[in-house]
Parts: C-alpha cells; structure tokens; sequence
C-alpha cells in the first residue's frame, strides 16, 4: 500500500529521479545517505504531534458531549410547583442532620456542580440543531485527521529516501526535500570549512551533522522550529552516521584539490582580462577573431589549389 501511495505522491509532486553526480572523474563518485536513526528520530517527533493532536480532539469530543447531557438534562426537568403543600414541622434535631448532610456533601461545586450547570443554562436556548452539527464537524475533523496522518507520515518517510550526499574529487551536491526539492551544488575552490556537530539526542542515537560551507557564508540559518537549513553558503549532511569518514574525505579530496592547483571549472571556460583593463579585454578578443578568419581564409586557399 505504501508503494502506491509513495509512487502517488511523488508522480503528483513531480519530485525528480536521483541527482546527477556533481563535476569531476567518474570513478570518485561517492554517495552517502542519511542514516537510519535519524528516520526513527523524524518519526518519533511526528508521532508525538499526531498523538497530542488525537488527544485534543477526544478531549473536544468529550466536552461537547458532556456539555450535551447537561442541557437534555436541563431541559427535561420537571418545573417546580408554584403551589407548595404546607410545610411541615421539622424537629431541631433533623434540621441539624440536613445542615450536616449539606456541609459534607454540599451541591454545585466541582464539574457536575456549578460549571455543569451553568454552562446547561448557557446553551439551553440554542437551536437544537446545533448539536447534530457539531456531531458530524467532529467525524469530519476525525476523517481529516486519519487522512492527514497518513500523508505526514508517507512525506517524512520519503524525506528520509529522498535525501542524497553525493562527493566527487571536484565537487559535492546535496539534495533533499519532498514539498520543496532542494539541490545544491558547491565546488571544492570555493569551499571553507568541514564541521561536525552532533546534539545529545544525536549523540544517543548515533548520528550527527556534517556542515560544508563556501566563501561568502555567513553562518548556517535556521527555519522557524530552530532546525538547521542549508543556505546558499551552507550545505547539510543531516542525520548521517558516519560522519567522521565523510568529514575526512571532503578535507583530504580539497587538500588533494588544492595541491594540485586545479581552479573553478567554470572559470576555465571564462576569458579574464586583467582588473582595471577593460580595452586589453576587447583587443584579445579581436585579435583571437582576427585568427580564427585568417585561419578560414588559409584553409579556402588551400583547399582551392
């Protein structure tokens, strides 16, 4: 069942097939996910929401329906007669046994005293229906809720199996996220830093954070539950239980990168001109198409003879 509904949801959210390897040599390809403690940790916090949210609406249920039997209650209770019978004569000794009665059990306190009643006296005069509505706005609510249940937990399911780390000898790409994908490329010539950081809860259950960031970061940001997102600077190996290896692998492939003194790939494919000197700029380029004709015309005059 679970199939379908992964294969569903992920051909409605148009989520596209696993990422490219980033730049560089095909045989340094290295792919790591997140590990499987952080799928338990995700699914521990979405089922401490989906119990308290359960809760809630039978505590709500619950309520309305005791607010229900209170009115009905009120409602058919017999008038009191305006006529009273004579009063009979009552002896000092049962007065006192009635004021002692009421002094040990004394009426209208606590929930089926003087709440109850007055809440019955506050909606005694609602329209009848306004019960059977609020009925069946509670089944409504309690089919959202199994139905809402059921996506949550097959989105953080695919967040988990949607993540991917991928390391190459040039580069790295991150990509992660079900309702807003997420991928981020970052070239070794630009990278700073490796962190590893690992809370107590992780730090239990085995697994840590690995932090990559660019020239230009500014520290990692965060969302409003106070998670860590990745920034335009800033990458996340979330939920990773080898961190170490991943960590030793980025620093010795950019130390091997920067020894070799390989550049920006990009820049390769860019003509520079020195700062300051923008008309040399344009003398370069005309000179390189001044060759490019004449290598055209050489090759014309040849191929004529």
């Amino acid at each position: 069942m679970f199939d379908r509904l992964r294969a569903a949801l992920l051909r409605y959210m148009r989520v596209p097939p696993e990422p490219e390897p980033p730049f560089g040599a095909p045989g340094s390809v290295r792919v790591f996910r997140a590990g499987r403690n952080y799928y338990r940790l995700r699914l521990l916090g979405w089922g401490v929401g989906q119990i308290g949210a359960l809760v809630g609406i039978a505590f709500s249920i619950w309520f309305i329906h005791q607010i229900g039997t209170a009115t009905e209650k009120h409602q058919t209770r017999p008038p009191q007669a305006t006529n009273a019978a004579p009063a009979k004569a009552v002896s000092t000794n049962e007065v006192a046994v009635v004021e002692s009665k009421e002094k040990t059990n004394p009426r209208g306190t606590g929930w089926k005293g003087n709440v109850r009643e007055r809440l019955a006296k506050l909606v005694a005069n609602w329209p009848r229906w306004i019960f059977p509505a609020v009925t069946l706005l509670e089944l409504a609510g309690l089919g959202f809720y199994f139905i809402q249940a059921l996506l949550t937990y097959a989105v953080v399911r695919l967040d988990f199996e949607l993540r991917w780390y991928v390391v190459t000898d040039r580069s790295l790409r991150i990509r992660s996220g079900v309702w807003s994908v997420q991928e981020m490329t970052m070239s070794f010539a630009n990278l700073q830093q490796v962190i590893v950081s690992q809370g107590p809860l992780q730090r239990l259950l085995g697994i840590a954070d690995v932090r990559v960031e660019s020239a230009g970061g500014g520290g990692s940001s965060q969302d409003a539950h106070g998670h860590h997102v990745d920034s335009m600077h800033t990458g996340f190996f979330h939920g990773v239980d080898n961190a170490t290896e991943i960590r030793d692998l980025i620093l010795d492939r950019l130390r091997s990168f920067r020894e070799t003194g390989l550049g920006d790939p990009d820049e390769l494919l860019r003509p520079t001109a020195p700062q300051g000197d923008s008309s040399r700029m344009d003398i370069l380029v005309a000179a390189r198409e001044l060759l490019a004709e004449s290598r055209a015309l050489r090759a014309t005059v040849n191929a004529r003879r």
